[in-house]
C-alpha cells in the first residue's frame, strides 16, 4: 500500500497516475474525492456530510466520519485481499487522520508519503482547475501535514509528478526486494 497525503491541489492525483504507469503491477489508485463524489448530493449540504467555509475551510460532519472509516477499512480489505492499493488523501485532521488510516491497515505493508507543494503554487494550480473552492489549496499545503509521520516526502512545487513518481516507486521496489512482497 501508499497513502500520500497532501493538501488541495498539491499533485497528488498527478502522481498516482504516473504511480501506475512506472510501478511493474496493476496498482488501484483511491483518492478522497472519489469517496466524496460516491456519497449522495444530500451530504454534500447538510452537517452532517462535507461542506465547504469560506477561504477554502473544509466541514466535515458525524456521517462523513461515518463513512470515510468505512471507506479505509474497505479499502484495507481489498490489500488483504492481493491487491497494490494508492490512495491519494488529504489529512484535515493531521495526526489523527493518519492514526484512522493506521488502524485499518494494520498488519499490512504501508509507505507512508507526504506530498508538499509551496502554498503559492498550489493556489495557483487551485485558480487554474476551477473546481475547488477558492482559498483551499493555501489553506491546507502546509496544515495536513503537521504532526504526519512520512517514510518518504516529495514536493511538487518545482518538481514534475512523473519524477516525484519514480522516487516513490524506487521506495516500493527496494521495499519488495527481488522477490516481491
Amino acid at each position: 500500500m501508499i497513502v500520500l497525503n497532501g493538501g488541495s491541489s498539491s499533485g497528488k492525483s498527478g502522481i498516482v497516475r504516473c504511480l501506475q504507469a512506472v510501478l511493474p503491477d496493476p496498482w488501484l489508485a483511491f483518492g478522497v474525492d472519489t469517496l466524496v463524489d460516491a456519497m449522495p448530493p444530500s451530504l454534500r449540504t447538510s452537517d452532517a456530510g462535507i461542506g465547504f467555509a469560506d477561504g477554502g475551510e473544509v466541514l466535515v460532519g458525524e456521517t462523513f466520519r461515518t463513512l470515510d472509516t468505512a471507506w479505509a477499512h474497505g479499502i484495507a480489505a481489498m490489500a488483504r485481499a492481493g491487491a497494490r492499493i494508492v490512495v491519494d488523501d488529504v489529512f484535515l485532521g493531521g495526526p489523527e487522520s493518519q492514526q484512522r488510516w493506521r488502524k485499518a491497515l494494520e498488519g499490512l505493508d504501508v509507505l507512508w508519503v507526504g506530498v508538499r507543494c509551496d502554498a503559492e503554487v498550489a493556489a495557483a494550480r487551485e485558480i487554474a482547475r476551477g473546481d475547488r473552492p477558492s482559498g483551499m489549496a493555501a489553506a491546507q499545503a502546509e496544515t495536513v501535514h503537521r504532526g504526519v509521520a512520512y517514510d518518504l516526502e516529495v514536493d511538487t512545487t518545482r518538481t514534475e509528478s512523473l519524477t516525484c513518481a519514480r522516487t516513490i516507486a524506487a521506495h516500493v521496489r527496494d521495499a519488495e526486494g527481488p522477490h516481491g512482497p
